[in-house]
């Protein structure tokens, strides 16, 4: 068999010296488990490429530029490329570089990698018998988080990555902060909070900053069309293309809104849409693994008390709330909680909402990896005193439920007037940027 021509003209390419990649860079990172295929997944359109390319450079800065390579598979012309091609491919590459087999290790980016049928093999002999290390990326749709899984039978490890946080959209814009918050200057501060609404409004997606109203909706809702196209509808063979749509649209016009599968079958009964409730489980569990949309529990050990009370449903972008409610609304104040748990889920936290005896509402309560617990309520103004009590007893009747948790407070602007005993009060940009990197 013979290599392929385009794959040929691809390796070529790619051993040809380059500038390094001048881009925000991301605060993503790889795991540090030796022996693992890194996969790097996340929604469309939000860097996974690009956070690629960046690894490559920084590798090529430490290491001799042949001994990293980068190859991107979305190209017409390798549309009928098997998993053979590939180990041809890496016989190649050492026919021209014989003195690194076994002598040094290889680093291997390799994107799009799912348009090639069975690469999982290829990725699995490449990791167990070369001095290499691998790293892989593609759509979601064949690289959902529980096939990579599944696929390298445990060798493998993800890193997310996701529209850009608050930190990652002020280093877009030059304007990242170099002192910590409590050194800034009236100056500073208002600067950053000015920079924090047009976040709110705009969102994280790189290609959606700095674009009109107009162009970015029509950006952002031609991502969701994307994704539910491609990642849903032709992935998983959904004939209910209207049912699904609705449901999307429901989801993200509505942040941090409780659904339930029931409610939700009888709403698309209402719209005329006879869909079975197994179906609609379904398409929720689809949107999900395609990274559109992440749902919260109640935050309990008892599965049966998960599964029997509604879930929460945050957009994969708070950019995409306004591209998708026209009403005129304000979204405000689920916006800013859409952000917070974007925030703790990078964060590696263990997320649910609670509920406490007498019915009111705490938005999170987080279980971080080292035993740490925190309840978090967003308000966008506590200000009116009826408010903000009613959301500082929220969090005092949850502490009693979860005694060891640090009780916060996040708001939309600073108020050194709000000083609550046992509560930390703080901005929600300030929450965003304190936390160490």
């Amino acid at each position: 068999m013979i290599l392929h021509a385009a794959l040929v003209e691809k390796l070529n390419d790619a051993l040809v010296p380059r500038p390094p990649l001048v881009r925000t860079r991301r605060d993503a990172t790889l795991s540090r488990l030796p022996g693992k295929v890194h996969a790097v997944i996340g929604l469309r359109r939000a860097g996974k490429t690009t956070f690629l390319q960046q690894l490559l450079a920084d590798r090529r800065q430490e290491v001799a530029p042949e001994r990293a390579v980068y190859l991107s598979f979305d190209d017409d012309r390798l549309g009928e490329l098997d998993v053979a091609q590939l180990g041809l491919l890496l016989e190649e590459y050492f026919r021209r570089f014989s003195h690194l087999r076994g002598q040094q290790t290889t680093w291997w980016f390799l994107d799009e990698i799912q348009l090639v049928p069975g690469w999982e093999q290829f990725a699995r002999r490449l990791i167990d018998s070369e001095d290499a290390e691998l790293v892989v990326s593609g759509s979601s749709a064949r690289m959902l988080s529980r096939e990579v899984h599944t696929a390298l039978r445990g060798r493998g490890a993800e890193t997310v990555i996701r529209p850009f946080g608050f930190r990652e959209f002020l280093r877009h814009r030059g304007e990242e902060p170099t002192r910590a918050v409590r050194e800034w200057t009236s100056p500073e501060r208002s600067r950053v909070e000015g920079w924090f609404r047009e976040y709110l409004a705009s969102g994280g997606f790189p290609e959606a900053q700095g674009l009109e109203t107009s162009a970015r909706v029509e950006l952002l809702q031609g991502y969701v069309n994307n994704v539910l196209f491609r990642d849903v509808v032709e992935r998983h063979g959904v004939a209910q293309v209207a049912a699904l749509r609705w449901i999307t649209r429901q989801c993200l016009r509505n942040p941090a809104g409780s659904f339930s599968v029931h409610r939700l079958h009888q709403d698309l009964r209402a719209q005329g849409l006879g869909v079975a409730k197994d179906a609609v489980s379904a398409m929720i569990e689809h949107l999900v693994d395609a990274f559109l949309i992440a749902t919260v529990p109640l935050s309990t050990l008892s599965e049966r008390q998960q599964n029997s009370n509604p879930r929460k449903v945050y957009p994969a972008d708070v950019g995409f709330i306004g591209a998708f409610d026209r009403s005129g609304r304000s979204n405000a104040g689920h916006a800013l909680e859409t952000l917070v748990f974007h925030e703790l889920d990078r964060r590696k936290a263990e997320i649910g909402y609670v509920k406490t005896d007498d019915g009111r509402e705490v938005d999170f309560h987080a279980r971080y990896l080292d035993g740490r617990e925190e309840l978090v309520q967003v308000c966008l103004d506590p200000s009116e005193p009826e408010v903000r009590r009613r959301e500082l007893r929220a969090l005092e009747e949850a502490v009693v439920r979860h005694p060891r948790a640090r009780r916060v407070l996040l708001v939309l602007d600073r108020d050194d007037r709000l000083d609550v005993e046992g509560v930390e009060v703080m901005p929600v940009y300030q929450w965003l940027l304190d936390h160490p990197r």
